[in-house]
């Protein structure tokens, strides 16, 4: 059971990143740094809602 779903940096609020993963093992939002192309550097990204 895979589920796609979207990063969003903290920072600008811009969705970055598309994702899957699988619910079963992952239930909970995750939670990654990653680069974000408009803040120009490593930032947060949490799981859009």
């Amino acid at each position: 059971m895979r589920v796609q779903f979207t990063l969003r940096c903290e920072e600008c609020k811009r969705e970055n990143y598309q994702y899957t993963k699988n619910k079963q093992n992952h239930p909970k939002r995750m939670e990654v740094k990653k680069f974000c192309k408009r803040c120009n550097k490593q930032t947060m990204h949490k799981e859009k809602k």
